[in-house]
């Protein structure tokens, strides 16, 4: 039998999680629990380089790990921690940065998408982005790294970053593969972007039931539907895009009908669709009210968690080091 297969991978602490957090991200890390070993990593330092209010961030990382635990990330079958608890992300950073060429970080679609969206802050850390999660990804020398469709060029890039490292130096990182799994990319209740709080068109994780209602209630739906008895196009709906995750496939299938026919009305299937999203949602909201009650045993967790990754850490840079010939004969 042979070696488990190492996974890693990221969410930023931005905010409220939400059920595109849930569908592309959380819950295809669940699905990888039994199989792998498994790093999960709240990444704070990612989430800097745009404005935020410090004296928010603590309570946002303590609640992003909080909502990962209550979606079913299990401290006792996964590494769940915090990347500023582990200094050797931003110091393989820097050794990365070395071996990176700088035209190939001005190519990367996000930097541009970011820069257009936060034009007064385009800093040195939104054009290093890639770089860090190279590092993020490569320090535990992770082979498979769960991610959404947005995030495969800079899967890509890690894997250049290993190669050049490997070539220049010695063989030290595997080139980790990208996995996209289904869902992955959920469209916002606008239907026109990715769900985003910034762009306030999500439903959280941990919204109760009549909220969730009341904004799947505005969600945008196929344009051409004017009327209940027009038909319908599912495949460019986006409410029947989050039936596909949230119904069964039976349910889907008859949807699928009728909206073809004009057989039931898009409030109606919006409200199958609450009813369906509550059944995986209460289970959620419940665990995460018992998570209140034991912030303290969090803080302990994530420590732990800390503790383990420096360890990981140390070896990997050790090893770093003396290929590159920065660790002293006393070393």
């Amino acid at each position: 039998m042979g070696e488990i297969k190492r996974v890693f991978s990221g969410i930023q602490p931005t905010g409220d999680i939400h059920i595109g957090n849930y569908v592309g991200a959380i819950g295809q890390w669940i699905k990888l629990l039994d199989d792998y070993d498994c790093f999960f990593c709240v990444v704070d330092y990612h989430s800097i380089t745009i404005q935020y209010d410090p004296r928010k961030m603590p309570e946002r990382v303590l609640n992003t790990v909080l909502v990962n635990m209550a979606c079913g990330l299990d401290p006792e079958k996964c590494t769940l921690f915090v990347q500023s608890h582990v200094p050797q992300h931003t110091e393989l950073c820097w050794i990365f940065n070395t071996v990176t060429p700088f035209g190939e970080l001005g190519r990367m679609t996000q930097f541009k998408e970011k820069s257009e969206q936060q034009k007064a802050n385009i800093n040195a850390g939104l054009w290093d982005y890639p770089v860090l999660q190279a590092a993020d990804i490569l320090l535990y020398k992770a082979s498979i790294v769960p991610v959404g469709e947005d995030q495969l060029q800079h899967i890509e890039l890690a894997r250049d970053i290993a190669r050049r490292f490997n070539r220049q130096y010695s063989d030290v990182f595997p080139e980790p593969a990208g996995k996209v799994g289904q869902g992955a990319r959920i469209m916002g209740l606008d239907g026109q972007s990715k769900m985003s709080k910034s762009l306030d068109n999500y439903i959280g994780i941990l919204e109760d039931a009549e909220t969730v209602k009341k904004k799947l209630s505005g969600a945008y739906t196929d344009p051409q539907r004017k009327r209940k008895n027009d038909p319908g196009r599912p495949w460019l709906c986006n409410i029947f895009t989050l039936h596909g995750v949230f119904s069964s496939e039976e349910e889907c299938s008859g949807i699928d009908e009728d909206c073809k026919k004009a057989g039931i009305g898009c409030y109606d299937c919006k409200m199958k669709l609450a009813l369906n999203m509550e059944k995986v949602l209460a289970p959620i909201r419940e665990r995460a009210a018992e998570l209140e009650q034991k912030k303290s045993w969090i803080l302990e967790s994530i420590s732990a968690a800390a503790g383990k990754c420096r360890t990981i850490a140390d070896e990997t840079m050790d090893e770093v080091k003396s290929v590159m010939g920065l660790k002293g004969q006393d070393a």
